[in-house]
Parts: structure tokens; C-alpha cells; sequence
């Protein structure tokens, strides 16, 4: 097959490429406009009881939260208006007073008709400098609500004064604004790095222009393709930031792979176009198709998580690594068909280097691979050892929820939560609050007595009932602190625990954004994690054995895998949990981790790490199929992909880090970092060391039940990278 797709790709180059042309330009005008249909929901599961508790009571009463969805502070910069002056009062119901009816169902102040004066305490600071004013947004769902509340943002700000607004479940919109943002800035960053580095490799701008190229037409893909599925699922704007940028530095893989391997291939052929292309097609492309479909298999394991944005995560991810295959598997070949020895056009003066030249970094990694061969367990037990060190944190793992913490200092979905809780009283109208669902036609005296027994449970506030009728009752009880503090995630086990009032079918524990919820989503994703990663192993070991013809080589990939992925989650809590890069990255330090982003980077990075595997293990196959000899077929796999797969990490890696270290929610920032420390340990520490060494006291059980090749019998090649040297020099 990967001979077929060389010889068309040079027989229909000129085709292939008009078509390719014609795709880009539909791209960059169709999809562009993904941008404006964009999912904002999907973070909860539907199965989950705090779901099910909203669903309820909204369909049930109406959108009447006893939660605003919305918080505007007003106060007076220079300190010397209060509440009492008339025009602080004429500037704040002048803003809420011009608000749209289409987009606001109601609005309370300070000033409102109908409070009682314990009620209109609660709208005031404690110097009586500022003030708060709720808002109730209109919409069906929280979508068009979060909608509306970006249409009303401004309009809600009062002339001379200083005022904030967020509160509620407006953090969501405040951490997709800073998505959108945050992709434009990755990209800008990270493009100009990588077309540098790729010179460096290269030291020709043809060649190191090809790779960037193929990323960015899979970046355009990428747009078509999201925009599509959003008319069969919602795709939210995480999904479409953290797919792209995975879309980019796969593609930018996958054609250094290629690229490298072709020239290798028209040196050898002393510039036979259509045999390079072939072979090169039968070697990096086998490689390449194999290498993607795992990072298919690791995010086919986020279809297996209840909320819908995981599915969203999972099928834009799906889509985009696919069509990076498409365009390294047909495009590519077509662009090398035509380029042909014009690949190494445009050569940089320097560095100049003979070809076939032995480097110092050959040197280093034939040191390396000498030195792990000869002494394997002592190299494999610090390896191993150096993983168990890094996974360790996850002992102390917090389970927590993403909120406004995760938030920019200065944002002011950071902001409002921190005035109400230091400058408004508790139980006002902006304070935390748990909803009750209480079914059935409940008697009033039991219903008192339920909320008395709620009270009385540790950490609970008031509780009184909200609304009701004869079939329902929404009753709520106030919490203090963050939503997945321990105390509060105990206090919803508690009030689950407790027997429902009499007359009452059952008791549904919700509240938007609250304990509930992060009770709820954490539970869902630790159920659905094992899952997960077992159909992840399974199917990597089918894909492996299928690929290799080996029952000990997939079995070592997984595992070393798994433990790869357990010394990044564990850094990850180290560095973000428990603050160890706080100092280096300024962030706020939140005390849990979010085990959803936790499971989102393990399903990611599985295909990651087994990725450079692929390649690796690709090269030794073939040595050891050539001359039967393991331990040389180590040494010359490790020697010969050492230099090329660390330049295709430290590409794959500008691409995450750049995206961790320019966002600014702590959420893209973990996501970023954490996939970068997967990328680097599995490139360095799991490649270099654990790898070998396994394969080296496994011996010839490695590859049971094939067997070498017999004198006379033809090798079977399957890997892309390049003999030492073949990436260097104008002439490759």
C-alpha cells in the first residue's frame, strides 16, 4: 500500500497539488468561521446527580436561580461617595436601567423596591463604599445565558465608578475569551521558533520549509474539519485550541520524518526521484501511518468520559490527527515529487559539514547506546527508579474543580468572587449556595425538620427553601469556601446521605458551579478512567503486534508507557498542586488538581509518548531482521534515530511549551506544561535509557515469534529515520 500511495503520489503530483492549493484556500475562507460557533457548555455529565438536580428544578420553575448568574460591584475609586450619596445611586441604576430585556430577565440593587432591610444589608459593603447588584440573564441554557452575559458586560459598567462584574458560572466565558486569545498568541510565537529550528536541523530553507508548511495546511484541515463536525457535535473552544496545536506539531513531525528520509533516500539513489519517493513511502510512511493511528487509539479513550466536552475533545482531536495523516501520506509525497534534489535547494552557508561527517552528537548518542547495551539493568533500574521519584506526588493527589482560580490574577472573574468574600456578607444575595431538589408532595413540617437536620451537618450554612409547589421544592443551603474544598465535597456526601423528608420520592444535591459539581465530575472521570486507559492498551497492543510481529515489544510499550504517563501526572501535581512552579511561571497557587484536565493530558500524551517509541523500535526491528543480532540492532536503532527523534521532540515541544507558557488560565498553562513534560520524559529518559535497556536483556524474546532474516532473504523495512549524518549537509 505505502509503495502504491509513492508511485501515485509522483504520477499525480501536479494533480494532487492543484487539489491541495484549492482545499487551502476553501479552508481559509469556510473555516474560519468555526470561531463563531463554538460550544460553551458540556462540562457536566448528564448522568451526574448535580445535572440532573439543575434539569429538574430549571424545567420544572424556570430559569429563577437562588444563585445569580451574574455579579456587578460598583464602588466609587477616589473614597468618598457611599451608598447614601444620590449619585452613586443615580450611576448605578442608570447602567443596570439601560440593560436589554432580550438579554436580562431581572435585576436587584441595593436601591431595589420590595427588600427588607436585613435583605438590603446584603447588598452593601461593610464601609458602605460599595455596592452589588445581581443579575438573572435570560436563555434556555447555560450557552445562550453565558451568551448574553458577554453581549451585557459592558452596557452593566456605571459611569464614574469603578465597577467589576462576574460572579456565578461567568468564569467559563472569562476562560474561553482567554483561549481565543491565547491560540492567536501560541501561534504567533511559535511558528517563527519553529521555521528557526527547522533551518538549524535542515540548514536549507527549502527543506525546513516544507515541514512548517505541511503544519500549517494541517492547521487550516483542522478549521474544515472542526467546522464540520460542529453541525453533528458541539465543539468546544478548548477542544479546538488544544486540537490544533496538536495537529501542528504532529504534522511538523511527521514531515521531518519524511522530509529526513527522502533525502537520505535521493542520496542513495543518486537522484532518482520516483525510487526515493517509494521507498521512502514504504519506510516513513509506514511508520508515520502507524505512529498516528496510535495517537487515534489514546483519544478514542476520551469518548469513554460522560461529559459531552470530552466527546467534543476527542473527535475534533480525532479529525485533526487523521487529516495530518492525509495530507503526510498524499500531499507530502506530491510536494517531494515535484521539489525532487530541489529539497536541498537554498543551503545555508553555515555550518558547512562534509556529507556522512561523524558529529559530536553522534558521538554522544553512540556513547550512549554503547553504554546502556553493555551495562542494561543497572541503566534500566535508575530509569525506572528516576519515573517512581517523578510519579510519587500523585500520592498526594486533591481532587478539585476548574473555576475562577484558575483565572488570571487581575481578571475580574478573579476579582468578584474576592470582593464579595472579603468585603460583602456571607449569607447576601452574591453568597455560595447548594440547591435542593426535594420531589414529591413533601409536608411542610418535615420539610422544616429535613432542613434543620442539613443545617446541623458540618460546614453547612442556612438552608431555607427557595421555591415550591405542591409537586417540588428547591430549597438551598449556604457553604463557605471553594468549591472543592474537602469540607465542602464531605458536606455533599453528607446531605446525600441523609433520608429524605417524608412524603418526598427522593433529593437531588446541584448548585451550578459548586461542590456538587465538582463532586459530581471528578467521581465521572474516575470511573470512566480505567476504562479508558484499558482500551487504550488493548488496542496499542493489536496496533503494536500487527506493526512488529512481537508479543514482548507491545507489552514493554504499554507499560513503560503507563509508568511514562504516571512520572508526568505526578509532576504535574508537584508543580501545580503543590506549587513547585509557581515561582517560575507566577501563577496562583489552587491546592487541587482538576482530575478531568488530568485525564484529558493522559488520554492526549499516550499517543505522544508511544510515538518516538514507534520510531525507535522501528529502526532496531529493522537492524535486528537484517542481521539477526540484538544487541547491535540496538546500538545501530538507537545511534541512528538519537539525533533526529530529539529534534522532533524539541519541535513537538516548542509547540506545547509555547502554549503553556503564553496562556494565561492556569488551566491551558497545565495543559500545555503537562503534555511538554510527557513529550521530554518520554524523548529523553523512557527513548534513551529504559527502552534499550529493556530490549537488551529481553534479547531475541523481543521479537517472538518472528524470527532474523536468513542469509539471502530480503529485509523488511519499515523505519523513517535517517542513517547518522543523513539529515545534514546541503546535500542531505
Amino acid at each position: 500500500m505505502f509503495s502504491w500511495l509513492g508511485r501515485v503520489g509522483y504520477a499525480r503530483r501536479r494533480a494532487l497539488l492543484a487539489g491541495a492549493a484549492l482545499f487551502v484556500v476553501l479552508a481559509g475562507v469556510w473555516g474560519g468561521g468555526v470561531f463563531g460557533v463554538l460550544s460553551t457548555g458540556g462540562l457536566e455529565s448528564p448522568e451526574a446527580e448535580s445535572y440532573r438536580a439543575t434539569e429538574l428544578l430549571e424545567g420544572h420553575f424556570g430559569h429563577r436561580p437562588a444563585q445569580a448568574d451574574a455579579v456587578a460591584v460598583y464602588s466609587d475609586p477616589t473614597g468618598r461617595l457611599s451608598v447614601d450619596d444620590p449619585a452613586f445611586e443615580r450611576a448605578v441604576t442608570a447602567a443596570l436601567g439601560s440593560l436589554p430585556a432580550a438579554k436580562v430577565a431581572s435585576w436587584t440593587s441595593y436601591w431595589s423596591a420590595g427588600l427588607t432591610e436585613e435583605q438590603r444589608a446584603g447588598y452593601v459593603s461593610k464601609d458602605r463604599h460599595a455596592t452589588l447588584a445581581t443579575i438573572v440573564l435570560r436563555g434556555a441554557d447555560s450557552e445562550e445565558r453565558l451568551a448574553a452575559y458577554g453581549e451585557i458586560e459592558r452596557q452593566v459598567r456605571a459611569q464614574g465608578l469603578e465597577t467589576h462584574v462576574a460572579g456565578g458560572s461567568t468564569s467559563v466565558f472569562h476562560l474561553q475569551r482567554l483561549a481565543t486569545e491565547n491560540l492567536a498568541t501560541a501561534n504567533m510565537i511559535s511558528l517563527p521558533i519553529l521555521l528557526l529550528l527547522l533551518l538549524v536541523v535542515f540548514r536549507g530553507v527549502v527543506a525546513a520549509a516544507v515541514p512548517l508548511a505541511l503544519g500549517i495546511v494541517a492547521v487550516l484541515g483542522s478549521l474544515v474539519l472542526l467546522r464540520a463536525l460542529t453541525y453533528v457535535t458541539d465543539i468546544s473552544i478548548f477542544a479546538m485550541e488544544i486540537s490544533m496545536l496538536l495537529g501542528l506539531g504532529l504534522a511538523i513531525d511527521y514531515g521531518l520524518f519524511m522530509v529526513s528520509r527522502f533525502r537520505e533516500e535521493l542520496a542513495r539513489t543518486a537522484g532518482d526521484v520516483r525510487r526515493s519517493l517509494v521507498a521512502t513511502m514504504n519506510t516513513a510512511g509506514h511508520t508515520v501511518a502507524f505512529s498516528g493511528l496510535t495517537v487515534v487509539i489514546g483519544l478514542c479513550g476520551l469518548l469513554f468520559f460522560p461529559q459531552p466536552i470530552s466527546r467534543a475533545f476527542g473527535f475534533g482531536g480525532i479529525a485533526v490527527v487523521l487529516f495530518d495523516l492525509l495530507a503526510a501520506l498524499v500531499v507530502l509525497p506530491a510536494v517531494l515529487a515535484v521539489l525532487g534534489p530541489r529539497i536541498n535547494a537554498l543551503s545555508l552557508p553555515w555550518p558547512r559539514r562534509r556529507a556522512r561527517a561523524v558529529t559530536r552528537e553522534d558521538r554522544a548518542w553512540r556513547w550512549l547506546a554503547t553504554s546502556v547495551t553493555r551495562r542494561p539493568l543497572p541503566w534500566l533500574t535508575g530509569g525506572l527508579l528516576a519515573l517512581l521519584i517523578a510519579a510519587a506526588p500523585l500520592l498526594s493527589l486533591q481532587q478539585g474543580l476548574t473555576n475562577h482560580r484558575y483565572l488570571p490574577a487581575g481578571n475580574e472573574g478573579q476579582v468578584v468572587p474576592a470582593m464579595l468574600r472579603e468585603d460583602f456578607p456571607q449569607n447576601g444575595p452574591a453568597g455560595t449556595r447548594l440547591d435542593l431538589a426535594v420531589a414529591g408532595p413533601v409536608d411542610r413540617a418535615a420539610l422544616d425538620g429535613y432542613l434543620r437536620s442539613v443545617e446541623a451537618l458540618e460546614g453547612a450554612g442556612t438552608a431555607g427553601v427557595h421555591l415550591a409547589d405542591a409537586g417540588l421544592t428547591w430549597a438551598t443551603v449556604a457553604y463557605r469556601g471553594e468549591a472543592d474544598d474537602a469540607a465542602n465535597l464531605e458536606l455533599v456526601r453528607r446531605i446525600r446521605a441523609l433520608d429524605p423528608p417524608a412524603g418526598a420520592t427522593g433529593v437531588l444535591v446541584g448548585g451550578p458551579g459548586g461542590p456538587a459539581v465538582s463532586l459530581d465530575n471528578s467521581d465521572a472521570t474516575t470511573r470512566a478512567l480505567p476504562w479508558a486507559l484499558a482500551f487504550i492498551g488493548l488496542s496499542t497492543l493489536v496496533l503494536l503486534f500487527l506493526a512488529f510481529r512481537s508479543v514482548l515489544v507491545p507489552l514493554k510499550a504499554v507499560a513503560v508507557a503507563f509508568l511514562s504517563l504516571a512520572a508526568s501526572c505526578g509532576l504535574i501535581v508537584w508543580g501545580f498542586q503543590e506549587g513547585g512552579l509557581a515561582g517560575l511561571m507566577g501563577f496562583p497557587v489552587v491546592g487541587t488538581t482538576d482530575v478531568w484536565a488530568l485525564g484529558l493530558i493522559v488520554t492526549i500524551a499516550f499517543g505522544l509518548v508511544t510515538d518516538y517509541e514507534m520510531f525507535l523500535v522501528s529502526r532496531i526491528s529493522e537492524e535486528y531482521l537484517a542481521t539477526g543480532d540484538n544487541r547491535h540492532a540496538i546500538i545501530a536503532g538507537l545511534r541512528g534515530t538519537g539525533s533526529l527523534i530529539t529534534r522532533a521532540g524539541l519541535l513537538m515541544v516548542v509547540v506545547l511549551a509555547t502554549m503553556g507558557f503564553t496562556a494565561t488560565s492556569l488551566f491551558l498553562i497545565t495543559i500545555g506544561v503537562g503534555l511538554t513534560f510527557a513529550v521530554v520524559i518520554d524523548a529523553t529518559l523512557v527513548r534513551a535509557i529504559v527502552v534499550p535497556a529493556a530490549m537488551r536483556l529481553l534479547g531475541g524474546a523481543n521479537w517472538w515469534p518472528s524470527r532474523p532474516r536468513r542469509p539471502g532473504e530480503r529485509a523488511d523495512v519499515r523505519e523513517p529515520a535517517p542513517r547518522t549524518g543523513a539529515a545534514s549537509g546541503p546535500a542531505g
